[in-house]
């Protein structure tokens, strides 16, 4: 487990960083700037409160009561491993006067269980069911950003954006489906400063994959949807699966493909002429060639025309990681990048969605200044040679190796002849 995962690190005093993370949301909320000390998860969550427009003096409201919350939680799929959560954690939750807590994936808490008066003092912060606790709606707290950054989450004192949470600690890791992959929610634990340990933050994430095995028991095996999944990022041929079978199509097949995704409305012969090819002078039976022989691969009915559209979905695996750039989960969005968009590709069109794509990735890895996130990218083949990354790296992470490396790339730079 990564150790900028844990709010309080081993040694430290909790008092004196509650102090410290205080001054730094205070800098934060007067001045918009964020002091080096905050992690950066916490930064980056800070960051998408204020976009979302919370306010620091918010509170949660309650969208689910009575009958409504009895019968969405009877209905929602987590309610299936609610007794083994409560074998798990709640005894746990209970004896040391903390809080179990199951959200789904907006972010609304479904149960709150735990010791009486510890949910009382919660009630006071509407930390009760039904209650909404989605990071866009009340910024950063661990069900919350669990849910949104996808991955587990702690949060300590003032780590939290609303100044009536910052007397907890908190600990949370999402739930994902067994099947699909998609987050269910998340399994959180909530109590005070002596929750910022590593051993919570690793006893709610075993808890959430008892969760998900469990799930995957009690889910029976379902008829493949009618849709398809693309991955292509990191590979010249793309994987095409759906309706049972796995295709690996061709460059040109993965190209268009690729485009027509892109373009759930279609394109026309010329737009896609256009799109595919560098010379001009190809000629449009070049195409209609190339979209028989697809036509035939995908099956009857699946490639329509006037437009030229897939007429079934298809979730290619960039667009997966531009969603979780657009929510802000930077984390999410790497975990999901295999590498650049079909890398051999010379189509334009193709050419300007990689560059898109990997430019957007590399602001946000840059912006959030997670060094973990900047290694990853930085050692992978296509960072290794990536400047501003390097950069970006050896002004959080100054080790000997990181500084070599960023001096022969500048180096590199300095001695290269130049264009003009």
């Amino acid at each position: 487990m990564p150790d900028s995962w844990l709010a309080l690190e081993s040694g430290a005093d909790p008092v004196e960083r509650a102090r410290t993370l205080r001054r730094a949301h205070a800098t934060f909320t007067e001045a918009g700037t964020v002091p080096r000390p905050v992690r950066a998860v916490v930064a980056e969550s800070w960051r998408r409160s204020v976009r979302a427009g919370v306010g620091p003096d918010g509170t949660a409201s309650v969208e689910l009561t009575d009958s409504d919350l009895g019968a969405f939680r009877a209905e929602h799929p987590l309610a299936r491993v609610m007794p083994l959560i409560r074998e798990l954690l709640g005894t746990f939750a209970a004896d040391c006067d903390h809080l179990l807590a199951v959200c789904d994936a907006h972010g609304r808490l479904l149960w709150v269980e735990g010791h009486p008066a510890t949910r009382r003092r919660a009630g006071r912060m509407n930390f009760v069911p039904g209650a909404r606790w989605a990071e866009s709606a009340v910024g950063t707290n661990a069900p919350g950003t669990a849910v949104a950054v996808g991955r587990p989450v702690q949060v300590f004192s003032a780590e939290h954006f609303i100044r009536r949470v910052q007397p907890w600690t908190c600990a949370a890791a999402p739930v994902h489906d067994p099947r699909t992959g998609r987050v269910l929610g998340a399994v959180d634990i909530t109590g005070g400063n002596d929750l910022a340990h590593p051993h919570s933050l690793g006893f709610v994430q075993a808890v959430a994959r008892a969760a998900e095995s469990q799930l995957a028991l009690l889910t029976p095996e379902q008829p493949p949807a009618e849709a398809a999944e693309l991955t292509a990022l990191g590979r010249d041929e793309a994987l095409l699966r759906g309706g049972g079978r796995r295709v690996r199509l061709s460059r040109r097949h993965s190209e268009i493909v690729v485009l027509l995704a892109h373009h759930p409305e279609g394109l026309t012969g010329d737009e896609l002429l256009c799109a595919l090819y560098e010379d001009e002078s190809v000629p449009p039976v070049t195409l209609r060639a190339e979209l028989a022989r697809l036509r035939g691969i995908l099956g009857p009915g699946r490639l329509a025309s006037r437009p030229y559209r897939l007429t079934l979905p298809v979730e290619t695996d960039a667009t997966v990681v531009e969603r979780r750039l657009r929510a802000g989960a930077v984390t999410g969005a790497v975990a999901a990048y295999a590498g650049p968009l079909l890398p051999g590709s010379r189509a334009p069109a193709v050419v300007r969605l990689r560059l898109r794509l990997a430019d957007g990735l590399r602001a946000a890895l840059i912006a959030c200044r997670d060094p973990d996130l900047l290694a990853d990218w930085a050692h992978a083949p296509w960072g290794e040679d990536d400047l501003d990354v390097w950069r970006a790296l050896a002004a959080v992470r100054p080790t000997p190796a990181v500084r070599s490396r960023l001096a022969a790339l500048e180096s590199e730079l300095a001695a290269a002849p130049h264009a003009w």
